[in-house]
C-alpha cells in the first residue's frame, strides 16, 4: 500500500463552508473500484480532501494489488476519525456502500454513524431543472461552473490501467491512477459554489426592499406586479432565471429579484362553518345566524360551502400553500389561494422574507 499526500497549491474555496462546520472538522471523500459491486470487485484508492495547519490537502491510499483493500480500510477509517463532517458526490449510492460492504468481507467493524454526511450530489439533484442542468454528474455542475477538466483516461479505461499495474507496476500507470482521482477531489473542491443555490431554496435570503409596479402585458393591458428585493446569504456562482405561476425570479452573486403579479379585484373569503350562517341571494354574501335571523325568512336561505362567502374588493398577491391568513378564493372550486396586501403587511419585511422563500420553494417545484 502507498500513501500520498499533497497540498492544493494556490486553492481558495469559493464556498463558505464554515457554514456547515469548521475546515478542520470537514473530510471529503472519493474511492476508485475496478466495478459497481463490492463483492465482484476491488477497492484499489481512497483519496480524500482536508483542510490542514496551511490550506488544502489531498491524500490517497493506493493498494499495488487486491491483497491491499484491508490495509486501505484501516487507514482511511482510523485517519477519519479526526472529523466530524463527511462531504462526497452521490457517496450516498456508492462510496459509502461500497467501503461498508468491504469493511464487512474483512470483519471490520467500522461504520459512518459518527459523521454528519453532506452529499453534494443529493443537494443539487432537486434544482436540476431550475438550473437548466441536463444532469447532476460530476462533469456536468463544472461545466456549469465554467470549470473545464481534461481527463487524460475515463473511469472505465483506468480498470484496465489498474490490472495492468498488477501485473506489471509502472510509474506512468500509478501516476495516472493517482492523478485521476486527485483530480476528482480537486473537483469536488471546486464545485462547492453549487451549494449555493441549496441555501438559497433552503431559506437563504432575506427581503431588502418591496415596490409595486405597473406594467403592460403582451396585450397591452396594464398590469400589476410587487418586486422583492433579495439579499443571500451565499453568493450565486452563476446568474440564474426562471419564472412559473406568473412568477420571475433573477440573481446574481447575493442579491437577486422576485417579480409577482398583483391583483386588484373583488375576491371571496369562505367560511369553514358553513352550517352557522345564511346566504342572501340578493346580497351575494353569507350573514352569521347570530344576525341573519333578523333578516326575512323570504330572502334567506341556508348556506353550504360554495356560497357561504363574503366578498371584498383589495389588492391580493398569489400564495401555492396557506402561509397567509385570512386567504381568498375567486370561486369555491378554485384551487388558486390568494392573501390580501394590507398597509401592514406592505412594511413587514419578516413577512416578505417568508413570502419570497414561500416563491422560491414553489418555483423549485415547477417543472
Amino acid at each position: 500500500m502507498k500513501t500520498v499526500r499533497k497540498k492544493l497549491e494556490n486553492f481558495s474555496c469559493e464556498y463558505p463552508l464554515e457554514k456547515i462546520a469548521p475546515l478542520d472538522s470537514i473530510l471529503f471523500v472519493d474511492i476508485e473500484t475496478t466495478g459497481f459491486t463490492a463483492k465482484s470487485s476491488s477497492l484499489y484508492l481512497i483519496g480524500c480532501a482536508h483542510y490542514g495547519e496551511d490550506g488544502w490537502y489531498i491524500r490517497q491510499w493506493f493498494a499495488d494489488s487486491p491483497d491491499d483493500e484491508k490495509d486501505l480500510l484501516v487507514a482511511f477509517f482510523e485517519f477519519a476519525k479526526a472529523f466530524s463532517h463527511l462531504m462526497h458526490f452521490n457517496g450516498n449510492n456508492f462510496d459509502l456502500p461500497f467501503l461498508l460492504q468491504k469493511c464487512a468481507q474483512y470483519e471490520l467493524n467500522y461504520t459512518f454513524d459518527s459523521f454528519e454526511g453532506i452529499d453534494i450530489y443529493k443537494r443539487t439533484a432537486p434544482f436540476k431543472y431550475f438550473l437548466k442542468l441536463p444532469n447532476c454528474k460530476q462533469k456536468t455542475i463544472e461545466l456549469f461552473l465554467g470549470i473545464n477538466r481534461i481527463d487524460t483516461f475515463s473511469g472505465g479505461e483506468l480498470i484496465s490501467v489498474y490490472h495492468d499495474y498488477v501485473k506489471k507496476p509502472t510509474e506512468f500507470g500509478l501516476k495516472a491512477l493517482l492523478q485521476h482521482n486527485f483530480d476528482d477531489m480537486q473537483g469536488m473542491l471546486s464545485i462547492l459554489p453549487i451549494l449555493s443555490y441549496y441555501d438559497l431554496f433552503n431559506g437563504g435570503l432575506r427581503a431588502k426592499k418591496v415596490q409595486a409596479n405597473y406594467y403592460k402585458d403582451i396585450n397591452g393591458s396594464k398590469r400589476q406586479e410587487v418586486l422583492i428585493n433579495l439579499k443571500f446569504t451565499s453568493p450565486l456562482p452563476v446568474a440564474v432565471s426562471f419564472g412559473s405561476s406568473g412568477c420571475y425570479f433573477t440573481g446574481r452573486e447575493l442579491e437577486g429579484t422576485l417579480k409577482v403579479p398583483l391583483y386588484e379585484e373583488e375576491m371571496k373569503y369562505f367560511y369553514a362553518n358553513y352550517k352557522d350562517y345564511y346566504y342572501l341571494p340578493g346580497e351575494d354574501l353569507a350573514m352569521h345566524k347570530s344576525v341573519a335571523t333578523f333578516v326575512d325568512s323570504k330572502h334567506r336561505t341556508q348556506a353550504n360551502a360554495a356560497n357561504c362567502y363574503t366578498r371584498k374588493f383589495s389588492s391580493y398577491l398569489p400564495q401555492w400553500e396557506i402561509l397567509f391568513e385570512p386567504f381568498f378564493k375567486r370561486e369555491y372550486k378554485s384551487k388558486e389561494l390568494f392573501f390580501e396586501l394590507t398597509d401592514e403587511l406592505k412594511t413587514d419585511r419578516t413577512a416578505f422574507t417568508s413570502y419570497a422563500k414561500h416563491i422560491i420553494s414553489m418555483l423549485s417545484t415547477s417543472y
